[in-house]
């Protein structure tokens, strides 16, 4: 599937960024993965801490205090960060609790937020993920291309 998200976005001349928190960077090396992918890959910020989040990408400590980092609100800023940061057409931003610690009532651990801004389109995503911590990771990442290829694929449709 990046395989095939590289490929049009590379047709197009569209590019792409990625603000990842729960997964570390395993979206982006999973894209880096590809030959040629610098021509449609802008970069990508691992905003791990809060502080981060509102330096790097300009979330608002008030959404951070009111709905936590593992929110829909935070991932609809990381987004807009990260497309600021960038200049990408298209941003994926990734929050969540991958455990074992973490996680609580409202957001048990494999809580996991994912967003996708594009040209023409928008969603966020609400996940509850099983497994170990590195399961969840992958499971995130795997979503997120997901989501990705199914946003890229609707904007061009939709041209």
């Amino acid at each position: 599937m990046v395989k095939k998200i590289v490929d049009i976005l590379d047709r197009r001349g569209l590019t792409v960024t990625f603000a990842e928190s729960c997964t570390g960077g395993k979206l982006a090396s999973r894209f880096s993965e590809i030959s040629g992918v610098s021509r449609v890959f802008n970069g990508s910020v691992v905003s791990y801490s809060n502080s981060i989040k509102s330096k790097w990408l300009g979330v608002n400590s008030s959404t951070l205090n009111r709905y936590g980092a593992v929110s829909r609100e935070c991932v609809v800023e990381m987004l807009d960060g990260a497309l600021m940061l960038s200049d990408a057409d298209y941003a994926v931003a990734i929050s969540g609790i991958a455990g074992p610690t973490g996680g609580t009532e409202d957001k048990p651990v494999g809580t996991v937020f994912i967003g996708v801004k594009g040209i023409n389109s928008f969603t966020v995503e609400k996940s509850l993920f099983s497994g170990c911590r590195v399961e969840i990771q992958d499971k995130s990442v795997d979503s997120a291309i997901s989501l990705l290829l199914k946003i890229v694929e609707e904007d061009i449709y939709r041209r």
